[in-house]
């Protein structure tokens, strides 16, 4: 049996590094901000320029990863005898996994030996992320593509992921609420408490007043649904909030004794829905 590698895009918010770190291949997604040609890969533009930008009135318009992007990628790995395991951004979220299933099918074709397995995540950010951490780690137990693939198809629905912005201007922009709802939100400092669903889209839960009961709600969901409230594992991403990040992870560790294992920013592609202010926690349930 040949080995495989996990191949990922750049919507799991786990930074190049960390990544390569956990012997992870990935391609990065990518974006354009309005009245600049240039085109800017995930990871090449850092998140505190990204997040000045968008606050000084830019806007960024983003891109899945094209088949011929994902052809080129599983070509290079099977043509070193790799098979590929392809864990991909949630398919509510982004066509990108549409494209990378086109592409397995394509370069399957052309090495008759070689097997690339598709699984839509139907994750986002860092949940993405912990769900892909999870499979290193059984991968390292020494899982076959096989387990690997069943493993992931039967804990995603575990991976739970909530969330709040500061700002609704940026999700009136996607289309998620309307013109009056952002309107309305802003002058009474509404803030929305999110989650992403069973179908891998985001859905608004619940509404508060000011962003401290915002981070509190996401406190309280933890305390009353995570399996293991001690000692699970916990990630949040933020959108260039390092400080509310922080008083999350101590609201999780005065309610439930949980330490955050990883904080980490909302990458630039996330981000461009979402806007500076996007703060998320990820953790594991019996259910979404």
């Amino acid at each position: 049996m040949r080995d495989y590698v996990i191949f990922v895009d750049s919507a799991c918010d786990i930074s190049c590094d960390l990544l390569k770190e956990w012997g992870v291949k990935f391609c990065s997604l990518s974006l354009v901000f309005s009245g600049d040609s240039k085109e800017y890969s995930d990871h090449e533009i850092a998140a505190s320029e990204f997040y000045n930008r968008m606050r000084n009135g830019e806007q960024a318009k983003t891109s899945a990863a094209n088949m011929g992007k994902f052809c080129d990628a599983f070509e290079s790995i099977v043509k070193d005898g790799f098979d590929i395991l392809y864990l991909g951004f949630s398919s509510g979220l982004s066509a990108t996994c549409s494209f990378a299933r086109e592409a397995a099918t394509e370069i399957m074709g052309q090495y008759e030996d070689s097997k690339i397995v598709v699984v839509d995540s139907l994750c986002a950010s860092a949940g993405y992320g912990m769900l892909l951490k999870l499979l290193v780690d059984k991968k390292n137990e020494g899982a076959t593509i096989d387990e690997l693939t069943d493993y992931a198809e039967g804990i995603k629905m575990n991976v739970t992921h909530w969330f709040t912005v500061d700002d609704l201007k940026y999700l009136k922009a996607g289309g998620r609420i309307s013109a009056t709802t952002a309107l309305l939100g802003g002058m009474l400092n509404i803030k929305p408490v999110m989650k992403v669903d069973e179908n891998g889209k985001l859905v608004s839960i619940s509404k508060v007043r000011g962003r401290r009961a915002a981070l509190k709600a996401i406190a309280d969901i933890y305390a009353e649904t995570a399996i293991d409230k001690k000692d699970g594992i916990v990630y949040i991403s933020h959108g260039d909030c390092i400080d509310d990040a922080n008083t999350l992870a101590d609201m999780i560790k005065e309610n439930s004794g949980a330490t955050v294992q990883l904080i980490t920013n909302v990458g630039p592609v996330i981000g461009s829905h979402s806007g500076p202010g996007t703060l998320a926690l990820f953790f594991l349930v019996n259910e979404r």
